[in-house]
């Protein structure tokens, strides 16, 4: 093992006494993309679970039993309507336009406890109509896929609710900036999977 001398004693130490430089949000975002592409294989695996299980119903209610199309898209509306409104709070971050930013995560923030309210509303509808999840292989897969995705998005609200606070305290500085961008992506993926979800779980579960 090397050693160096510290200036100041001529000691040997076995550590680096200077740290390297790090380019600015580099490894953030490095990091960033490699935990969406982990949450990915979760997501994954989920799907191909529901793939196998979804038509197990245990001579218990299916999806034409249980799913309401029109409200499962008032929900998908919510979800995406979100998306887009933050997208508005990141051109108003790229001109610097502090209280705009605020507005739109504001708004992103409602749509997202919307979409939530009416996922937890079907959920509970589901159990008291006696669909919970222990009722068949098809419902435990189901509330195992959705709810992750609801867990994701309260997460999601958390995490948008603490940046509000920081651009609040700090304004657009670059490492909120940065946090912003990256709640942006996680965001977005979100969007994604319920599209996934919306189509794979509820459109084609109408049509077994």
């Amino acid at each position: 093992m090397s050693s160096a001398a510290t200036p100041q004693t001529g000691a040997p130490v076995f550590y680096e006494v200077d740290e390297h430089a790090h380019p600015e949000g580099h490894s953030t975002a490095l990091g960033f993309w490699i935990y969406l592409m982990s949450d990915c294989l979760i997501f994954a695996m989920l799907f191909a679970t529901f793939g196998v299980l979804g038509g197990n119903y245990a001579a218990g209610p299916g999806p034409k039993d249980l799913f309401d199309l029109k409200l499962v898209a008032v929900n998908t509306a919510m979800l995406l309507f979100s998306s887009i409104t933050y997208g508005f709070a990141m051109l108003a971050m790229e001109k610097g336009r502090q209280s705009q930013v605020q507005l739109w995560l504001a708004i992103t923030a409602l749509f997202g406890l919307a979409f939530l309210s009416i996922e937890l509303y079907e959920f509970h509808h589901m159990i008291h109509e006696g669909a919970g999840p222990q009722r068949s292989a098809f419902l435990s897969a189901f509330f195992t896929l959705v709810g992750t995705h609801g867990v994701h998005v309260t997460f999601g609200l958390i995490w948008l609710v603490t940046m509000m606070v920081q651009v609040g305290r700090f304004g657009l500085i670059t490492a909120n900036r940065r946090r912003l961008m990256c709640l942006s992506m996680f965001w977005h993926f979100l969007d994604v999977i319920w599209i996934g979800v919306f189509t794979f779980v509820y459109l084609m579960g109408m049509l077994r």
